[in-house]
């Protein structure tokens, strides 16, 4: 099943999108329906209004998670180009709210930064509430994946050794088109992940790469905190980031930003700069 938050007029709501139409679920976003238990049976019963599956515009997937944990350095070849030893625990930072858009919409380079970097990510969304989960249950939490962008300003990311300064600039991380239950994918044998700027291949992977796997980092995250319907866990990016290129490739006004994973989806969003 495909879930997803679209805008209609002047307000949202949660579709499931089906093959020839998006029919109305019931709550206004994913987040707020993931908080029903039976959500599941709930959206593949669902027979609200429908749209056609053309044009919609996607907001983000979840508008405001409690939570978004991103996790650093999780794909062998990444950690390698970034001259690092593979972890022994995930490296994880937060972003806020705020820096989500969605599946379509433009990507603000802030006025404050010359380096905008592109991170494309695989994304769980949880779904149900979690606390010290062993493996099994960590898996059973996951709702379903999506695509994520981890735009980053790397000037700000490395003023100091904490990173969050870089992650959560406003109107920054593309987040949807969809949610994919577990049940449509096959992450034992690889998704693809892609990143295309202006139309050329910058970063090409897939899941297999992962040091941490979707319910290992439930599982290690929920030792920290309880994880709650809607909490969102970017699960990291491959190597192809342009800030370890020679010379570094960064992100400009009217660059198109394309992040694409197998079997999910994909987010296209156009660059522009901020006019402060």
């Amino acid at each position: 099943m495909r879930l997803a938050t679209i805008r209609t007029g002047d307000r949202t709501a949660v579709v499931r999108v089906d093959a020839d139409a998006a029919v109305e679920v019931g709550a206004a976003d994913l987040g707020e329906l993931l908080t029903d238990p039976g959500w599941a049976q709930r959206a593949a019963a669902a027979d609200g209004t429908r749209h056609p599956v053309d044009g919609l515009d996607h907001a983000p997937l979840v508008s405001r998670p409690e939570k978004i944990i991103c996790v650093g350095l999780n794909y062998r070849r990444h950690i390698l180009e970034m001259g690092r030893q593979l972890p022994e625990h995930p490296t994880i930072f937060a972003k806020y709210p705020p820096a989500l858009i969605g599946a379509t919409d433009p990507v603000v380079l802030p006025a404050a930064s010359t380096a905008m970097d592109w991170e494309a990510e695989l994304a769980v969304v949880v779904g149900t509430t979690v606390r010290h989960a062993d493996p099994e249950q960590a898996a059973a939490a996951i709702a379903g994946y999506t695509v994520l962008n981890d735009v980053t300003a790397r000037d700000w990311q490395y003023r100091t050794p904490q990173w969050l300064a870089g992650k959560t600039f406003e109107a920054t991380t593309p987040l949807g088109p969809c949610l994919v239950t577990p049940d449509e994918l096959d992450l034992d044998t690889g998704l693809s992940v892609e990143c295309l700027v202006n139309g050329e291949v910058v970063q090409s992977s897939d899941s297999t790469e992962l040091v941490f796997d979707p319910p290992a980092l439930v599982a290690y995250l929920s030792t920290i905190c309880t994880l709650r319907p809607g909490d969102v866990i970017a699960t990291g990016t491959p190597g192809g980031v342009g800030h370890a290129r020679r010379p570094p490739w960064y992100l400009a006004d009217g660059d198109v930003l394309v992040t694409r994973i197998g079997g999910v989806g994909e987010c296209r969003n156009t660059c522009r700069a901020e006019r402060p």
